[in-house]
């Protein structure tokens, strides 16, 4: 008897550990994120094209039914054609530096001015430091620049969060001006 709760045990462990092995290995988090990156804003039809086809497919009827549906649509294109703006961070830093403060607030400005729309804060991290560290690091970075946009009025609830630590660099060279561009946090119409 005792053998067969050993073996029982055993096998649902290993089927835990096979469900926790399969679960996405980004967490969602947030961080204070600092000064803004240059970038070309996405057109209206960029975003949209960025949709999973199951989602494009199944939104559009649903949108021709309602107006107001395809009217949030538009505004949420909109957010990224506006280009909420990324802010950078120091070297294992997670606050938001006194350079992107500005770009934080135009970001609430903008939020504030379209409430039907909703941002997810990316927190990324450069290369150096071990996969776990820069997870850790990414959500404390989102969940920093969360903590001020709800500081600025932004609802919480208008903000997602996740950590893609090292694994999405905007450059890959291995020198200090690169590696400043990838400690970011991004922001993302949704």
């Amino acid at each position: 008897m005792k053998r067969k709760s050993t073996v029982l045990f055993i096998g649902v462990l290993m089927a835990g550990l096979l469900a926790l092995w399969g679960c996405p290995k980004n967490a969602e988090v947030t961080t204070a994120p600092e000064a803004p990156k240059e970038e070309a804003p996405a057109a209206p039809a960029a975003v949209e094209e960025q949709k999973a086809p199951e989602q494009k497919t199944e939104a559009a009827p649903a949108e021709a039914a309602k107006p107001e549906a395809k009217e949030e649509t538009q505004e949420r294109a909109a957010a990224g054609a506006a280009g909420l703006q990324p802010i950078h961070f120091d070297f294992d830093k997670s606050f938001v530096r006194s350079d992107a403060r500005a770009v934080m607030k135009a970001n609430a400005e903008w939020l504030k001015a379209n409430p039907k729309v909703k941002v997810k804060i990316e927190g990324n991290c450069d290369e150096r430091g071990t996969i776990e560290y820069n997870q850790a690091l990414g959500q404390r970075r989102a969940a920093s620049a969360k903590k001020y946009l709800t500081d600025l009025g932004i609802s919480a609830k208008r903000i997602s969060l996740i950590s893609y630590g090292k694994e999405k660099p905007v450059c890959n060279e291995q020198n200090e001006d690169c590696w400043q561009k990838n400690r970011r946090d991004d922001f993302v119409a949704q």
